[in-house]
C-alpha cells in the first residue's frame, strides 16, 4: 500500500485505482465464502507412513503344486486307483482301529480294501504262474521241443516271421516307455522324500519359534509407534505458522480491498480539501484582479475609441467597433462562495491516514507471527499428549494374552517332532531300499529289452544272408539265442517285478485312496471333529488349546484366512484385538486439544475513530451541494470580451496606413497599451481561470458520488472489521480440523498396520494351516504322486513282459535253420518226385 497522493496531477489515476479496489473488494466478499466451504488444502494430503520390516515374523514358506510332464501319467494312475477303490472314507473301521484295536474284524478290512485283495489276488496268480511256466518252458527246451526248429517251409512263414517281428517290437516298445517312466518316476520318488522327511521337523521346529516369538515380535511392532510420532511432531512443528498463513492468504483478498478503499477516501479528502481552497482562493483573486482592470480597461477603451474617431486617422471606422466592445467579461464575484464547505473541513484530516492505513496493513501481515506466539502453548501441549499415547500404545504389548495360552501347542509340537524322529529315520531307510530295488529290477528289464533288440537285429540279418532256409546261418542262431537270453530272464525275475510292484502299489494305493483323496476333500478333517473318533489321548482340540466351540475344521479354516492365534484359542471373548486397536482410544486427547483451542487472530483495527470522523465531516461538509455549473458558465466567458491582442495587432496595421505621423504615432503607443494589459493583467487572470477550471472539474466529477462512496468505504471497513475475527475463527478451525484428520489418518494407519502385523505375521494362525497343507503337498502331490506312477510304471513292465515272452520263443524258430526244406501240398512244382505209399494187399 502506498501513500495517497496529494497532487492534483495524480487525481485520475487514483479514480482508476479507487474503482479497481472497489472491484477486487467484491471479489475478496465472493471468493471468502468458497475458501470458508473448502475441506483441506489440496497441497497438503496425509502423507503414506512407511515401515521398516518385522523383523519378528517367522514364515513357514508356502509349497505348491509344481506342474510336471508327467501330470498325463499321474492323472491316469489316480483314475486306475479311484476304480480299484470306491469306497469313501471308512469312518467305523477307523474308529474301531484307533479306540480299540484288538476288535477290529478281518471281515471289515477285507470289505473296505476288496479291490487290492483282487489285485492281491492277480499279483498272486502272476508270481506262482510265471514261474512255473518257466519251468516248464526249461523242460520243454531240454526235450528240444520249445523253441526249436521249423519243420517245413511254407509259402505263409515269411508273413508270420514279419508280424511276430511287429509285435515283439511293439511290446518291446512300451516295455521301453514304461521302464524309462518307472526310471524317473523313482529318481523323482528319491529326490522328493529326503527333503519331504527333512521338512517335517524343520516345519514343526520353524512353528515353535513362531509362537516363541510372539512376544518380541508384538514389542517390535509396538515400537514403530515412533514413526507416527516423529511424523505428527514433524508436523506440529509447523502448524502454527501454516495456520497463519492461511488465514492471511484467505483474507488478504478482502483486507487489502478494504485498505485500498480506505486509502482512496483518504486521498479524496485531502486533494478535495486542496481543490477546494484553490478554488476559494482563485475566485477571489479574480473578483479582485477583475477590479483592478475595470477601470484601467474603461480609460483604455476610451482613448481607444477617441483616437479612431479622429478624422486623421485613415480608415479607422473598420476597428471602431471592436473598440467599442471592449469590455470585461466573466465575473466571479458571482459565482457560489465555498467559505462554508472549508469552515466545514477547517483542521482535516486530523488523524493520520497514512500511519493508520499502515499500522492496520503491519497488524493483519502480523497474523502468522501471532499465531506461532499464541498456539505455541497449544503444540507443547500435543506434543505431551503423544508421549502419553505413547505408553497407551504400550499396552497392548503388555496385555496381549498369547504366551500363557500357546505354551500347550508349543509342548504339542515338541512331542510330535519328538516322536517322527524314529518313523522318519525308518521311512528314510526302507525307501533306500526300495529304490535300490527298483533301480536294479528296471535295470534288468532294459537288459531283457536289450536282449530283444540284438536277438531281432541279428536274427533279422541272418534271414535276410541265408540263401536256402535249411541252411545253418550263425547270426540267425546268436539271434535266436539272444531272444531265449531275454526270455529266461524274463522268467527269472519276473516274481520279483511283481513283488516290489504289489507292495509299492498297496502303499502308495492306500495313501492316495486313504489319505490325501479324504484331506483334499476334507474328509480327514470331519472324521478328527467328529466326538468319540479318536482317542482321549489324541484329542487335539484339547492339545491344541482350541475353543470348546471348535474344531479342527474350523480352526483349519480360521487360520487359513488369515485370523490370529487369539481368536482360533479361547482368547477372542477376552481379548478383542480390533477393540484394543480402535483410533478414539489413543487420540481422543490429542483430538480434543486441538478442538478446544481458540485464539483472536483476526482483529485488525482498519480505521480509527478519528479517522471515521473526518470521513463523516467530509461527507456532511457540504461539498456536493456546491453549484460547479455556475463555476463553469463563468468559465465559458471570456477576461475580456474584445481580444486585446486581436485589438492590439489591429492598431497596428491601422498604424502603418497612416499618412499623419500623429496620429500613426498614437496608434502605436495604443497598441503597446493593450499588449502590456494582456501581459500584465489579462494572462495572469486567464492562468487563474485555467487552474480554477482544474479544480471545478475534480470537484464536479467527485461531488455526485461523495456521499456514496464514503458512506460505502464507512460500511465496508466496519463490514470487515466485523469480519475478520470471525472468518479467522472460522479458518483457523477448518486448518485445525484438516490438521486432526490428517493426523488422525497417521493413528489409523499404524495401528491397521498393527492389526495386520499381529494378525499375518507375529501372532498368526497362518503358518499351522501352511504347515497342513504344506504337508498335503509334500505326501500327496511331490511322493505318492510319483510313488505311484512308479508302480504303475513298473506293473506295465511287469504285465508286458507275457507277450513278449510268447513273441520272442515263437520267433526264435524263424531265426533258425528248418529242419525239411520241402513238404507236399499236390502240385507238382513244391513236389516233382511222387513216391507210392507201400500198402497191404488183401487176399
Amino acid at each position: 500500500l502506498t501513500e495517497p497522493p496529494a497532487l492534483c496531477a495524480t487525481a485520475g489515476a487514483m479514480r482508476a485505482a479507487g474503482l479497481l479496489q472497489g472491484w477486487a473488494l467484491l471479489q475478496g466478499w465472493a471468493l471468502l465464502p468458497l475458501a470458508a466451504s473448502q475441506q483441506c488444502h489440496p497441497s497438503s494430503p496425509a502423507g503414506v507412513l512407511r515401515f521398516t520390516d518385522r523383523h519378528a515374523e517367522i514364515r513357514v514358506p508356502a509349497l505348491h503344486r509344481v506342474p510336471s510332464s508327467l501330470d498325463p501319467l499321474y492323472g491316469l494312475v489316480r483314475r486306475c486307483l479311484d476304480l480299484i477303490q470306491q469306497n469313501p472314507l471308512p469312518t467305523e473301521l477307523l474308529r474301531t482301529a484307533l479306540n480299540d484295536p484288538g476288535s477290529v474284524r478281518t471281515s471289515q478290512v477285507v470289505q473296505y480294501e476288496l479291490g487290492y485283495v483282487v489285485c492281491a489276488a492277480v499279483a498272486l496268480l502272476f508270481t506262482v504262474a510265471v514261474p512255473v511256466a518257466g519251468m516248464c518252458f526249461c523242460y520243454c527246451r531240454s526235450r528240444r521241443r520249445c523253441g526249436g526248429r521249423l519243420r517245413a517251409h511254407r509259402r505263409s512263414l515269411g508273413c508270420r516271421r514279419r508280424c511276430l517281428l511287429a509285435c515283439l517290437s511293439f511290446t518291446s516298445l512300451i516295455i521301453l516307455i514304461s521302464v524309462t517312466c518307472a526310471f524317473v518316476t523313482n529318481q523323482r520318488v528319491k529326490g522328493q522324500m529326503e527333503p519331504g522327511l527333512g521338512a517335517v521337523p524343520s516345519t514343526l521346529r520353524t512353528l515353535r519359534q513362531h509362537l516363541a516369538n510372539v512376544p518380541q515380535g508384538v514389542q517390535m511392532v509396538v515400537d514403530k509407534f515412533e514413526v507416527p510420532r516423529k511424523q505428527m511432531i514433524s508436523d506440529l512443528g509447523g502448524l502454527s505458522r501454516s495456520v497463519g498463513l492461511s488465514i492471511h492468504a484467505q483474507l488478504k483478498a478482502m483486507t487489502y480491498a478494504a485498505l485500498a478503499d480506505l486509502q482512496d477516501r483518504a486521498g479524496d479528502l485531502q486533494t478535495s480539501l486542496h481543490h477546494l481552497q484553490i478554488l476559494h482562493r482563485t475566485a477571489r483573486a479574480l473578483a479582485a484582479a477583475r477590479a483592478e482592470l475595470e477601470p484601467a480597461l474603461r480609460e483604455r477603451r476610451r482613448r481607444v475609441v477617441a483616437l479612431l474617431d479622429d478624422p486623421r486617422c485613415t480608415s479607422c471606422a473598420s476597428v471602431l467597433g471592436r473598440a467599442q466592445g471592449l469590455e470585461l467579461g466573466a465575473d466571479y464575484g458571482k459565482v457560489p462562495s465555498v467559505e462554508k464547505v472549508l469552515e466545514a473541513l477547517a483542521g482535516l484530516p486530523r488523524s493520520d491516514f497514512a500511519e493508520m492505513i499502515r499500522q492496520g496493513n503491519g497488524t493483519f501481515n502480523s497474523i502468522p507471527e501471532l499465531a506461532v506466539e499464541r498456539m505455541a502453548q497449544v503444540i507443547q501441549d500435543l506434543r505431551d499428549d503423544l508421549a502419553r499415547t505413547a505408553e497407551k500404545v504400550q499396552s497392548i504389548a503388555d496385555s496381549f494374552p498369547l504366551p500363557d495360552y500357546t505354551r500347550p501347542v508349543s509342548e504339542a509340537l515338541v512331542k510330535a517332532e519328538e516322536r517322527s524322529r524314529p518313523y522318519l529315520r525308518e521311512v528314510e531307510r526302507f525307501e533306500q531300499y526300495r529304490w535300490i530295488a527298483g533301480t536294479v529290477l528296471c535295470s534288468i528289464i532294459l537288459l531283457i529289452l536289450a536282449c530283444n533288440v540284438a536277438g531281432m537285429a541279428l536274427g533279422a540279418y541272418g534271414l535276410s544272408k541265408r540263401e536256402d532256409p535249411s541252411d545253418y546261418e550263425c547270426r540267425g542262431e546268436a539271434g535266436a539265442k539272444f531272444l531265449l537270453v531275454g526270455v529266461g530272464l524274463a522268467f527269472l525275475f519276473s516274481w520279483l517285478l511283481i513283488l516290489l510292484v504289489f507292495a509299492t502299489f498297496l502303499v502308495g494305493g492306500n495313501i492316495q485312496t486313504l489319505v490325501c483323496r479324504n484331506w483334499v476333500n476334507q474328509e480327514i478333517y470331519k472324521f478328527i471333529d467328529t466326538p468319540g473318533n479318536l482317542p482321549p489321548s489324541m484329542n487335539l482340540t484339547h492339545q491344541l488349546n482350541l475353543r470348546r466351540d471348535s474344531n479342527l475344521s474350523s480352526a483349519y479354516r480360521e487360520c487359513k484366512s488369515g485370523a490370529g492365534l487369539w481368536e482360533v484359542l479361547q482368547l477372542d471373548r477376552s481379548y478383542d484385538l480390533d477393540e484394543h486397536l480402535k483410533t478414539p482410544k489413543y487420540a481422543a486427547d490429542f483430538q480434543k486439544s486441538l478442538s478446544d483451542f481458540t485464539a483472536n487472530l483476526g482483529d485488525v483495527r482498519l480505521l480509527r475513530s478519528e479517522g471515521r470522523h473526518d470521513l463523516e465531516t467530509f461527507a456532511r461538509s457540504g461539498v456536493d451541494e456546491v453549484d460547479y455549473g455556475r463555476f463553469q458558465e463563468e468559465m465559458k466567458n471570456p477576461v475580456v470580451q474584445t481580444s486585446l491582442p486581436g485589438l492590439a495587432r489591429n492598431l497596428e496595421g491601422l498604424q502603418k496606413m497612416q499618412r499623419n505621423s500623429t496620429v500613426a504615432g498614437r496608434l502605436a503607443a495604443e497598441a503597446r497599451a493593450l499588449w502590456h494589459m494582456q501581459n500584465s493583467t489579462v494572462q495572469s487572470q486567464e492562468a487563474l481561470v485555467a487552474k480554477l477550471g482544474e479544480s471545478v472539474q475534480f470537484l464536479s466529477r467527485l461531488a455526485p458520488h461523495l456521499k456514496e462512496r464514503v458512506k460505502r468505504t464507512l460500511a465496508t471497513t466496519a463490514s470487515v472489521e466485523a469480519r475478520l475475527p470471525v472468518q479467522a475463527q472460522q479458518i483457523l478451525r477448518q486448518e485445525l480440523g484438516c490438521f486432526t484428520r490428517k493426523e488422525l489418518r497417521y493413528f489409523a494407519q499404524y495401528l491397521s498396520w498393527v492389526g495386520q502385523s499381529l494378525r499375518e505375521d507375529v501372532a498368526s494362525c497362518q503358518p499351522l494351516a501352511t504347515a497342513l497343507d504344506n504337508g498335503r503337498v509334500i505326501l500327496c502331490d511331490r511322493i505318492a504322486e510319483p510313488w505311484n506312477a512308479f508302480w504303475f510304471s513298473l506293473g506295465c513292465c511287469t504285465f508286458f513282459l507275457i507277450p513278449n515272452i510268447i513273441f520272442a520263443v515263437r520267433l526264435t524258430k524263424h531265426f533258425r535253420p528248418i529242419r525239411n526244406r520241402l513238404i507236399s501240398t499236390g502240385s507238382e512244382e513244391t513236389c516233382p518226385f511222387h513216391i507210392p505209399r507201400v500198402t497191404a494187399l488183401k487176399l
